[in-house]
This record gives structure tokens, sequence and C-alpha cells, in this order.
């Protein structure tokens, strides 16, 4: 037991869990926290995704839709911090889900969350490739008019390249780099507010903000009153809270690499979370109150619709100002592409380790900086061929009054949440469902958790059959207008994927995964239990 006395805390709890150090454990707890902040990053989704809860239900669908469904994701934190408390491993929710209901359970949250973390880093990279166009375009007419899709996924190949070459330098690099993300966050949201609040010469009423509906989706005839408007419409526009507030497991894959994880990793899921939701409702507020009039004297909320964001800074601050918020979002959603990067491939190595993914040795085979190399360049791979269908030109409009929509986009985000949230589902059920027989760690949620953990499930349940649907009337099947491009291929994905891994799990999986594989003795195991 004398090897086991010169032993960190940390490195204790890791060999009772089964596993030795063998990642760099460099990362602060302020770091840990700043990595789920970065993936979250509302420079990131507050941006992209406006346009989805704008159109989708109007102002009151991200002033009032962004508060509420903030909560249920704050609750869905909670019972997670409580989760990593007790089990800081790099696999997260895939260890979870295996140590609370076996392999079969680890198996369906492993590969869940794998898809997750892949659609996630894929979707942030398509996003900020967007801005970086945005950002020139603003400052540059020919560049402006050259605009192609073809160019724009040409920069997300450049972006998912870059974010590769900087994982694989160097993990405590990443550790610095998410802890100026966080200041660039910090600050570059408020000089994006205070912008918004003293240069505009005209702002929208409180009114506007968190009174006006209307219906862009193309369901129920442009209503913003029926059923249809608000069970079907507004859900549609939460997407954008939902997809901005997620990634938040990224300090559950990085606790291996994390001081006094039990603790600093529990902190940093719940507290991104928490402070996202109150810096994104600020700058989301702010692009609201922003909204330019048209002509009319009325809110363009056409032109805002079809131009999303950028349409309202250009509008309302001129083309100079206009680039330099586009630029402080382009560069934080570049902040938040390297983030999800490493997290993916923490995950990769952690379930390649425990032999889930096909070539596992290559995969979980870490480089001489302690880095899971291989597996980075694995996910930007995968990331830019899901991405692949955004080349085709998605138009709902006219050719002479074009409204070019990022399908393509949405439905790999769409990807992304129903993913990370259905993994998330699976521990979190399972601890409710082991009761007071689960073995707490230093952070827990006492017996609130009887209500939380259920909440947090029926929420997830909710939100996963909404993004499966398609967001436009063109997009059903059994629309006489529908066409493949207009289709979201969310569940062609999500479920095709269910499928195929049912099958692999019946016809070979269940005959050799049996969950997490010890990377120690099983007499020191039981030394450290004793």
């Amino acid at each position: 037991m004398a090897d086991n006395d010169n032993l960190t805390e940390d490195e204790k709890h890791l060999a009772r869990l089964g596993y030795k150090q063998e990642l760099h454990r460099s990362w602060s707890g302020f770091s840990n926290f700043a990595i789920s902040f970065s993936i979250i990053s509302i420079l990131a989704g507050c941006f992209t995704t406006f346009g989805q809860g704008f159109n989708n239900g109007g102002p009151v669908a991200i002033s009032w839709g962004w508060p509420i469904v903030s909560i249920f994701i704050l609750i869905i934190g909670l019972t997670m911090s409580e989760l990593v408390s007790a089990y800081p491993t790099s696999g997260g929710i895939y260890w979870w889900a295996s140590k609370l209901g076996g392999p079969a359970a680890g198996f369906f949250a492993g590969w869940l969350n794998l898809i997750g973390l892949v659609a996630v880093t894929a979707s942030v990279a398509y996003g900020c490739a967007t801005f970086i166009d945005l950002t020139i375009s603003t400052w540059s007419e020919s560049f402006a008019a050259d605009y192609s899709l073809t160019r724009v996924f040409i920069i997300f190949v450049v972006v998912l390249v870059l974010a590769s070459v900087l994982n694989i330098f160097s993990g405590h690099l990443m550790a610095i780099i998410n802890n100026v993300s966080v200041w660039w966050h910090v600050v570059g949201a408020a000089v994006i507010v205070l912008i918004l609040i003293f240069v505009p010469d005209y702002h929208q009423s409180f009114g506007y903000v968190f009174a006006e509906r209307f219906n862009n989706s193309g369901y129920s005839d442009g209503s913003s009153s029926s059923g249809t408007y608000w069970l079907l419409v507004v859900p549609f526009g939460l997407l954008l809270t939902q997809y901005t507030i997620t990634g938040f497991d990224a300090s559950a894959h990085l606790s291996e690499e994390t001081s006094a994880a039990s603790s600093a990793a529990a902190k940093g899921i719940w507290q991104s979370i928490f402070y996202s939701a109150i810096g994104g409702w600020i700058l989301l507020l702010a692009f609201l109150f922003a909204v330019p009039n048209g002509a009319d004297g009325l809110p363009d909320n056409a032109g805002v619709g079809a131009g999303g964001v950028a349409y309202i800074f250009t509008s309302s601050l001129g083309t100079g100002l206009a680039g330099l918020v586009l630029f402080i979002s382009a560069a934080g959603q570049f902040f938040c592409t390297t983030a999800c990067m490493t997290s993916a491939s923490r995950m990769t190595f952690a379930f390649s380790r425990d032999g889930a993914i096909p070539g596992s040795r290559l995969w979980s085979k870490l480089s001489d900086a302690k880095v899971p190399a291989n597996a980075v360049m694995l996910v930007a791979v995968v990331s830019a061929l899901i991405t692949l269908p955004a080349l085709i030109e998605v138009n709902l409009g006219t050719e002479a009054d074009p409204l070019i929509v990022p399908t393509a986009f949405y439905a790999v985000v769409s990807v992304a949440v129903i993913g990370l949230y259905l993994a998330f589902l699976i521990p979190i059920w399972l601890r409710w469902r082991i009761g007071d027989a689960f073995e707490l760690g230093a952070w827990n949620n006492g017996a609130k958790y009887k209500w939380m953990n259920l909440v947090a499930v029926i929420e997830i349940a909710i939100i996963s059959i909404y993004f499966i649907l398609p967001f436009v009337p063109q997009g059903n099947p059994f629309n006489d207008d529908f066409s493949p491009k207009f289709a979201n291929y969310a569940p062609v994905l999500t479920l095709g994927a269910l499928l195929v891994l049912t099958i692999w799990w019946h016809a070979s999986a269940k005959h050799w995964f049996k969950g997490p594989k010890h990377t120690i003795d099983e007499a020191v195991i039981e030394a450290f239990d004793a």
C-alpha cells in the first residue's frame, strides 16, 4: 500500500473506478468550467440559431422561451453534476450508464453521446465558417458578391483542420485556450450588448420584445394564435435554447485531466449552464431591441427572418461596427469549435479504451504529448462527412426574392441535440431508479434527485420528439410540395443509428462488450475498496 499512499486523491479515486492515470492532469477547476462554457458558447448558438427562434414564434419564443427552457436545462445539468462527482472519468455519460445499468446501457449511451458530440462539433464549425464568411462579406462587397455554399464549406474544412492541429499539439494548450475563451465570451458579449444599446438610432419597445408573435415557418398558414402555433411552431423555436446550452458534458470528459475533479467537474457542469443562461438572455434581448424598422415604420420582421442577426447588425450599426460584432462572434465560435473537438476526442478515446469502437486500438492511442491525436483526426473527418448535405442549396423563396435556409445545418444541430440529450437521459433515469442505493460523491443533490431526475427525463423525451419533425411543410413526406432537400434528416441519422446499434448489439456486441475495462489490476481496486 506504500505506492498507493503516494497517489493524489484524484488518482486514488480514479484507481477505485478501475483506471490508472494516463492523461496529463493539468486542468484547474476554472479550466474545467471553461471548456463547458466555451462549448455552450453564447457567441455561437445565440447567433447561428437566432433565426430558428425568430421565425418560429417571433420574439416571444426567444424572450420567454430562453429563460424557461434554461431552467429545465439547469435541472438536467444538476443531475449530471451529481453523477460526475461520483464517477469522474473521461467516459462520462457512457461510464455512468454502464456502472448503473450494465453493458447494454453503456453501449447505447456511449454511441448516442459520441454521435451527439461529433454532430455538435460539425455544427459549430459550420456556423463558425458561416460567420467568418459573413464578417469578410460585410467588409468587402466583391467578396460578398461571390458568395457560394461551396466557399462556406471550404472555410468549414479549414476551421476543422485548425481546430484539430491545436488539439493535437498539447492538452495543456487547450486548457489555456479555454481559459482565454471564457474572457473572450464575457468581454465580447458585453461589448456587443453595449454597442447595441448605444449605437442604434432606434430601439423596439418592451411590448415588441416580450409580446410580439408571428409565424414564418409555413405551418398553419402563418397563424400565430392557433394550436399548431403553440404546440408545433414555438417548440421549433426553442431549438435555439436547447442547442445553444448543450455540450456541458465536456466537464465530465475532461475530469481525468482536472484537479479535484469530484467537486470541480460537478461545478463546471452546472455553473457553465447557469452563467451561459444569464449571459445568453441578455445578449438575445439586445438583439431583439435592436431589430430595425422597415420603410413602413414597422419592425422589419421579414428582413430579420431572412437575414438573421447579420441583417440586424448591418441595418442598425453600419458595416464597420457590424463587421466588428460578427468578428467577435466568429472568433468565439472558433474557440467553441476547438473545445468541442477536445470533448469529442476525449469521449472517443475513453470509449475506444473499452473496445467499443471499430479500430479501438488506433483511436485510444496517445501521442507523446499525452493527447489522443488519432481520435481528434477521426472526429474531424466524420464531422466533415456528415455536413456534406450543406452543399445543397435550399431556397424557400423565389428566384427573384430568394430565402436561402441552411436546412442541413439545422438538421445537424438536431442530431447534436437529440444524440447528446438522449445519452444524458439514460444515466439520469438509471440514477433515479437506483434511488438511495446510489453511492454519492463529494457534490450531490441530496433527496432532491427524486423529482429533479424525473423532470430531466421528461424534458429530454419531449424535445427529442420535436427535433425529428420537419421544420417546414415542404419537408413533410405526406405534403404535396415535398422535396428531399427540405427534409430534416435528423430522424434518418438518429433512428437509423439506433436501428444499426440495436442490430449490432444483439448480433455481436453483447457477446464481447462488457462495459468499462479496468486498466489497473483487480487487486489494486480491491485494496482501495478495502
